[in-house]
């Protein structure tokens, strides 16, 4: 989430002053992504800089500063709403590293690795599913972070059942092992060709 971006749209329903945004931050976001008062000014600053918002009146920046969003801020905070989000090259997964690193690990068993994750995750499901039904029909912020997560996690489940399934192909052997004058497969380096995805 960028910080940057959401006191900029906080703003561009009218002038506020630092602690008065991150309140609102953190209302609109269901309270899930604490905002340090220090970041928000930070941020603010920045923002001033790149002429995104400009401070009412003098003084400077003091929790009774007020913040107007600029021209330009308006400008920016329509292009970042407009502009999907950059979804390659994938994020540093740990769970996705810490599966392809067991694999090459002498005596990993991969099944019961992959089944421990896949237990807690879909524990994690559950406690979301009940909170998904404790929701009142008008907490709308909550409602959508709870989705947001289920099907994060539900999609961390299924890449976890593709993988069993891939790895369970595999030639039966112990982790780590190569087969004896097995020699690499000569293939594009695998960034390489995840870069390629962009194009």
């Amino acid at each position: 989430m960028t910080i940057r971006h959401a006191l900029l749209a906080l703003l561009s329903e009218g002038p506020k002053y630092g602690l008065q945004l991150r309140q609102e931050f953190e209302a609109r976001t269901g309270e899930v992504w604490p905002l340090n008062v220090g970041q928000v000014y930070t941020t603010l600053q920045r923002l001033e800089r790149d002429g995104l918002v400009e401070v009412e009146g003098s003084g400077g920046a003091s929790p009774q500063t007020v913040y107007a969003i600029t021209a330009s801020g308006s400008g920016e905070l329509s292009e970042w709403l407009r502009t999907p989000p950059d979804v390659v090259p994938p994020p540093r997964d740990e769970l996705v590293i810490k599966v392809l690193v067991a694999m090459r690990v002498p005596g990993v068993d991969l099944p019961a690795l992959l089944q421990v994750h896949r237990r807690q995750l879909v524990q994690a499901m559950q406690e979301y599913t009940r909170l998904k039904g404790e929701v009142a029909e008008d907490e709308v912020e909550l409602a959508l972070i709870v989705d947001a997560e289920l099907f994060r996690i539900e999609a961390i489940v299924r890449w976890l059942d593709a993988a069993d399934s891939r790895l369970s192909r595999l030639p039966a052997r112990a982790s780590g092992e190569q087969a004896a004058g097995e020699q690499p497969v000569s293939r594009p380096r695998i960034g390489r060709r995840i870069a390629g995805v962009r194009r």
